[in-house]
């Protein structure tokens, strides 16, 4: 008999997954981190928008950690993407162009 706090290896790979991509998140706090997709039109456009400007982020493939999509619904309360997440520990979700540009100008990055 199994009591119901064990963890199937599954479970338990899933959990480390998602602390793994929290810590990205963390590591990444000084910075600006975005959250996407490669088949996510805004979020290629947000991310050209980001490398034309010569922003520094960190760029979090939620295709490839998958595990990293709970922690951009954890900040955004959504399921849409992008996330972008800023130093002062605000968010956009789904920002237009100017959205971001207003934002990086307000903390003094462009």
């Amino acid at each position: 008999m199994t009591s119901s706090n064990d963890q199937t290896p599954a479970a338990e790979a899933a959990a480390a997954d998602q602390v793994a991509a929290a810590d990205q998140v963390v590591a990444a706090a000084q910075g600006i981190t975005m959250f996407g997709a490669e088949w996510c039109r805004d979020c290629r456009r947000t991310k050209a928008q980001l490398d034309g400007l010569g922003i520094e982020y960190t760029y979090i493939d939620l295709e490839a950690e998958p595990a990293a999509v709970e922690v951009a619904r954890e900040i955004s309360g959504r399921t849409n993407i992008p996330v972008v997440v800023y130093p002062d520990a605000t968010h956009h979700v789904e920002p237009s162009n100017a959205d971001v540009e207003a934002k990086l100008r307000e903390l003094a990055l462009i």
